[in-house]
């Protein structure tokens, strides 16, 4: 089994993370009556991310949700599926690109990344706004990918943002492989309207106090 390290990083929500050239994090966060999953890595983290939820004994599993329907997002769906059989979410918006009906990229072949009916979209309200899942708040934050969701832990003021931001030496930097960098880099106004103590993403350190650097950041990147 792969080794991956777990690391608690705030009252609720645990990291799980994998070295493969670039980090990669998925995080596992503690409901009143068991844990809800967020993003499942890469094929080879499926073990790992089993064995870290067992080891939390802190109930079983309840939920899957995906900030988006990348391979190195939902690798290891497949093999945590198959001995956890529990419902999985992602944005409607990304469902028809994961399952090979649209092309992530122009110009690309379609490719299923997972069987149709296997996710679910989030719950919206009649305003089309996603609604809380478990102790998480999604918002829809497109660009890096057409569904991309981030999700708020209000009570642990914790931001789940996938590849929202990538970051450097403590700072927020745009996400690699992003179609609409400038959608992206727009989207990323959540973070002051939000104000996280903690900003997690999957392939890099987590960003503290972020907000006071969105300003900068967003006329930094919308400019260049």
């Amino acid at each position: 089994m792969i080794e991956v390290k777990v690391t608690q990083i705030s009252e609720h929500i645990w990291s799980i993370k994998l070295w493969l050239i670039i980090p990669i994090h998925v995080w596992l966060v503690k409901e009143k009556n068991g844990i809800t999953l967020v993003d499942t890595g890469v094929a080879m983290m499926a073990k790992g991310i089993v064995k870290a939820i067992e080891r939390l004994q802190a109930g079983p599993l309840l939920r899957i949700v995906l900030t988006h329907g990348h391979p190195d997002h939902i690798g290891g769906l497949k093999r945590i599926l198959q001995s956890n059989p529990v419902p999985t979410y992602a944005h409607s918006v990304e469902i028809p690109y994961m399952e090979g009906e649209l092309p992530y990229r122009q110009g690309k072949k379609t490719v299923a990344y997972v069987q149709k009916g296997a996710v679910q979209p989030l719950g919206e309200d009649e305003r089309g706004q996603l609604q809380a899942i478990g102790g998480l708040v999604p918002f829809h934050t497109p660009g890096h990918s057409p569904g991309h969701v981030v999700f708020f832990h209000k009570d642990d003021q914790v931001l789940l943002a996938g590849d929202l931001f990538s970051s450097k030496n403590g700072k927020l930097r745009p996400p690699l492989f992003t179609e609409n960098i400038e959608e992206t880099v727009r989207n990323s106004s959540i973070v002051g309207r939000l104000r996280p103590a903690r900003v997690e993403i999957c392939h890099g350190k987590p960003i503290f106090n972020a907000a006071d650097q969105i300003e900068d950041y967003m006329l930094k990147y919308l400019r260049s």
